[in-house]
C-alpha cells in the first residue's frame, strides 16, 4: 500500500546497543531510509523512548551492562505510552529459551548477531508496515468510539429536550407551573438514591434504573392534555362526575406514551417506565387509589416514588386557587399517609430527606411571573379577566 510505504519511509527507528561499532553499523545501514536515534545503554533508551516523538520501532541489544535488553523491553511494555512500539531483539543469544523469554516479554522478532544487512532491512520494513496498519486501525477505532459517544450524548440530549417539551406542553394547560416538572424529577431521584441500599429495593434501584427514572419522571401528568379545560382549569372542587373524568389522565397518559412507542416499532426503556409512572402514580398503598386500585408492591416501584414526590409538591406549592402549605405541615400529611397512601419504607426515606426536598423546592421555586401567568389563564377560563 502506498500509504504504508510513505509512513514507513518516514519512520523513526531507535537502535540500542552498548557497542559503538554496532551503533555505527546500524546507523549507516538505516539512515538513508529512516530517521535513526541511537542509545548506548538501557537507561538512555528508556529516556529516548518516552520523550519527544515516540520511535516507531526499537532494535534492542540484549547483553548490556547495568540494564539488559530484557529489562528494557519489560519496562517498555509496562508503560502505556510505549507498549505499542514493536521491539526487535539484536543478539547472539539465540537459544530457544532466550527467544521464548523475549517473546514472552512482548518482543515481535529476533535478529541474530552478527547481523545480515538485507535481513535487518527486510525485518524492519515488515514490522513497520504492520505497525502502520495497527496504528491506523487503532486510530480509526478510537475515532469511531468518540463518534459513537458523541452521537449517544446527542440522542440522549434530544430525548431529554423532547420529554421536557412534551411535559411542559401538558403543564401549560394545568394550574401547575413548569417548575413542578423539575421539582418532582429531582424529588424522585434523591428518594431513589436514598433507598438504593434498602433490602426491598436494592436489586431494582441500580444506577441505570435511577437514570431512567429521572428521564421518565416529567411525563407523569402528560395525560392531562386530554382533559377538557372546563374540568382541568376548574378553580374549585370537582363534582363526582368531573373527578371521574379527571382520573382518566392516568390512562390517557399511558395510552399516549404507548402509542408513541408503537410508532417507533420497538420498546424503549425510558418510555416503558414513563408508562408505569403515568398510569400508576395515583395508586395508593392500601388499594384505594386509581385507576386500577392496585395495592402494596403490585404498584410499580417508579409510580410509588412519584406518588410521594407529586403529593409533596402539590401540598407545598402555591396555586391560583390555593395557598401553599408549609413544609412541616406537608410532612405531617405524608407521615399520616404511611401504610395508607404511601409505601411505608418510602415515607421513612422521605422523612430522612426532608432537608434535600426543601432545598429542591427552593431551587426550583415558582416565580411571581409564573403564578401571574397561571392566574391570567384561569381568569380567562372563568371569564373574570378584564378586556382592559
Amino acid at each position: 500500500m502506498d500509504l504504508e510505504v510513505n509512513l514507513v519511509t518516514k519512520a523513526t527507528v531507535l537502535v540500542v546497543d552498548d557497542s559503538p561499532d554496532n551503533l555505527t553499523l546500524l546507523n549507516e545501514l538505516l539512515k538513508d531510509v529512516y530517521k535513526v536515534k541511537l542509545a548506548n545503554s538501557g537507561e538512555k533508551a528508556l529516556k529516548l523512548a518516552q520523550s519527544g516523538k515516540l520511535p516507531d520501532l526499537i532494535l534492542l541489544d540484549i547483553m548490556m551492562p547495568v540494564m539488559d535488553g530484557y529489562e528494557v523491553c519489560r519496562q517498555l511494555m509496562d508503560n502505556p505510552t510505549t507498549r505499542h512500539i514493536p521491539v526487535i531483539f539484536l543478539t547472539a543469544k539465540v537459544t530457544v529459551e532466550d527467544e521464548k523469554r523475549g517473546f514472552d516479554l512482548g518482543a515481535v522478532d529476533y535478529i541474530a548477531k552478527p547481523i545480515s544487512p538485507p535481513i535487518v532491512m527486510a525485518r524492519v520494513k515488515n514490522h513497520l508496515e504492520r505497525k502502520a496498519r495497527a496504528d491506523f486501525l487503532r486510530d480509526k477505532s478510537d475515532f469511531l468510539e468518540i463518534e459513537v459517544e458523541k452521537r449517544t450524548r446527542e440522542v440522549s440530549a434530544i430525548q431529554d429536550v423532547t420529554i421536557l417539551a412534551m411535559a411542559s406542553l401538558a403543564e401549560t394547560r394545568d394550574s401547575d407551573t413548569g417548575n413542578h416538572i423539575r421539582r418532582t424529577q429531582f424529588y424522585v431521584k434523591v428518594l431513589a438514591e436514598k433507598l438504593r441500599d434498602h433490602p426491598r429495593f436494592a436489586a431494582t434501584l441500580t444506577d441505570r434504573y435511577i437514570t431512567t427514572l429521572f428521564k421518565s419522571a416529567p411525563l407523569h401528568d402528560i395525560g392531562k392534555v386530554g382533559i377538557p379545560d372546563r374540568i382541568l382549569l376548574k378553580p374549585g372542587h370537582f363534582e363526582p362526575h368531573e373527578f371521574e373524568i379527571m382520573k382518566t389522565h392516568t390512562t390517557l397518559g399511558r395510552d399516549a406514551i404507548e402509542h408513541a412507542e408503537q410508532s417507533l416499532g420497538m420498546q424503549v426503556e425510558f418510555l416503558s417506565m414513563a408508562k408505569e409512572i403515568a398510569l400508576g402514580h395515583q395508586e395508593k398503598w392500601d388499594g384505594s387509589g386509581y385507576p386500577q386500585s392496585l395495592s402494596g408492591d403490585a404498584i410499580p416501584l417508579s409510580a410509588r416514588l412519584m406518588a410521594i414526590a407529586d403529593v409533596y409538591d402539590a401540598l407545598i406549592s402555591r396555586r391560583v386557587y390555593k395557598d401553599a402549605m408549609s413544609h412541616d405541615k406537608a410532612v405531617d400529611v405524608i407521615t399520616q399517609g404511611r401504610d395508607r397512601h404511601f409505601d411505608p419504607d418510602m415515607v421513612d426515606a422521605f422523612l430522612a430527606l426532608q432537608s434535600e426536598f426543601r432545598a429542591i423546592a427552593a431551587r426550583y421555586a415558582d416565580s411571581d411571573q409564573d403564578m401571574a401567568e397561571k392566574k391570567l389563564q384561569l381568569d380567562r377560563f372563568t371569564g373574570t379577566d378584564s378586556p382592559d
